[in-house]
C-alpha cells in the first residue's frame, strides 16, 4: 500500500497579470477572497494542513518577498495529529517553465522518496486529498491529476434538430473534465521533469502513453474555482456568502 503524502509543492510564480491591480502590489496567491481576510494561499495550506500535510515548498517568483514575508508571520494550521506545518521558500533565479519550476521545487522537499501533493497557487478547493491519492495508489501511478468540469461562462442554447430553440440554460457544466491543478505525485516523477520547459507537453504525454497518468474526477459537490480573474474573486465570494447562508439556515432548522 502506498504512503499518504505529507508534504506538497505550491507553485507561486506567476505574474497573475489578468487579476491587476489586485496583484500590483503582490502575487497571486496573496490575493484574498473577498469576505475571508485571508489569501488564497492561506486556504490552500489550511487544506493541506487538514489533509496531513507537515511540509510545503512554495515556489516563487513575481514578488516572491511579499508572499515569503506573509509566511514568516503568518499563524499556520497544524495538522489533525498536531504536527507544525512547516514551509519553505525557493525562488526561481530565472524562469524554467511549469515543468522545471516543479523541478526545482521539489528538490526542496525533506523526504525525497517519497509521494507528494503539487497544486497551482491560484486554485481555491475543498475535497478528500487522501481519496485521490489512494486513487493514485491503487492504479500504480506515477502521476495523477485531479479533473474539474467547471461551469461554462455563458449561457447556452439547446435546439432540437429542425433548428427550433427549445431552452436557455444559463451557465451550464461542461460536456468536458478539465485540469484542475491538484497533482499526486510518485517519488520518481521529480526525475522524469524538465530542467526547463513545460511538462504538460513533455512528462505527461509521456506517462498517458505509457499508461501511468491517471485521473481522479473530483467527488460531486466538492468546491473548485481557479482564480484568474476580477469576476472569479467575486463569483467566489458569492459563492462563499451562499454556503454560508446555507449553513446558518441548516443550523436553524
Amino acid at each position: 500500500m502506498m504512503r499518504l503524502p505529507t508534504q506538497a509543492v505550491i507553485l507561486a510564480g506567476g505574474q497573475g497579470s489578468r487579476l491587476r491591480p489586485y496583484t500590483d502590489d503582490r502575487p497571486k496567491p496573496m490575493v484574498e477572497i473577498p469576505g475571508t481576510g485571508t489569501p488564497i494561499i492561506g486556504h490552500q495550506l489550511a487544506w493541506l494542513a487538514a489533509e496531513g500535510v507537515t511540509d510545503v515548498v512554495v515556489s516563487c517568483g513575481h514578488l516572491a518577498d511579499v508572499l515569503g514575508n506573509w509566511l514568516a508571520t503568518a499563524e499556520l494550521p497544524d495538522a489533525p495529529d498536531g504536527s507544525p506545518l512547516r514551509t519553505k521558500v525557493v525562488v526561481e533565479e530565472k524562469p524554467l517553465g511549469r515543468g522545471g519550476g516543479l523541478k526545482y521545487a521539489a528538490a526542496s522537499l525533506p523526504r525525497p522518496d517519497e509521494p507528494w501533493y503539487a497544486t497551482n497557487g491560484d486554485i481555491w478547493t475543498r475535497f478528500a486529498l487522501r481519496e485521490m491519492a489512494a486513487f493514485h495508489g491503487e492504479r500504480d501511478a506515477v502521476a495523477t491529476l485531479a479533473l474539474a468540469r467547471p461551469r461554462i461562462p455563458w449561457g447556452a442554447v439547446e435546439t432540437d434538430p429542425f433548428g427550433h430553440v427549445l431552452d436557455f440554460i444559463e451557465a451550464p457544466p461542461s460536456p468536458y473534465l478539465v485540469n484542475a491543478g491538484v497533482y499526486v505525485f510518485s517519488s520518481v516523477f521529480a526525475g522524469m521533469l524538465p530542467d526547463q520547459g513545460d511538462h504538460e507537453r513533455t512528462t505527461f504525454p509521456r506517462l498517458a502513453r505509457e499508461r501511468t497518468l491517471a485521473g481522479f474526477q473530483l467527488p460531486q459537490g466538492a468546491y473548485w474555482r481557479a482564480i484568474d480573474t476580477a469576476k472569479d474573486l467575486e463569483e467566489a465570494a458569492k459563492e462563499l456568502r451562499a454556503a454560508q447562508g446555507e449553513l446558518g439556515r441548516t443550523a436553524a432548522e
